[in-house]
């Protein structure tokens, strides 16, 4: 089942929900879907399409400082991350030039999916 099939069905899920919970699970798996898919898109227009790490975000209505910590999170630009948990202009021209010399790195492993932390205990 593809991911958008996987979204499809959540959101009727969801619409046909008898509880908040229900729905709520459904919706949650859907903004997951989305977020991922999305991350694969900005990944797809840097290195395949050359647009600015700022312009892919623009496109996506995001802010430039919110894309890289995206880009770092999908298994094509992984590899490449140099900065902590971030894809910087240098990285993405990195994946570029072993995109066009048909080298590139092979992929990582996906990183854990984010998670609630809170700030202080209670």
């Amino acid at each position: 089942m593809s991911r958008y099939e996987r979204i499809r069905d959540d959101l009727e899920q969801a619409e046909r929900a008898t509880s908040a919970e229900h729905a709520l699970r459904h919706l949650r798996s859907v903004l997951t879907e989305v977020s991922q898919l999305l991350d694969e898109q900005l990944a797809r227009a840097v290195v395949d399409d050359e647009m600015s790490i700022a312009a892919a975000g623009k496109s996506a209505g995001l802010t430039e400082n919110a894309v890289g910590p995206r880009l770092a999170s999908t298994p094509r630009l992984n590899p490449y991350v140099t900065s902590g948990d971030r894809i910087t202009a240098e990285d993405v021209k990195r994946a570029r030039n072993d995109k066009h010399a048909r080298t590139p790195l092979p992929p990582a492993d996906p990183p854990e999916p984010m998670r609630f932390k809170p700030r202080r205990n209670r």
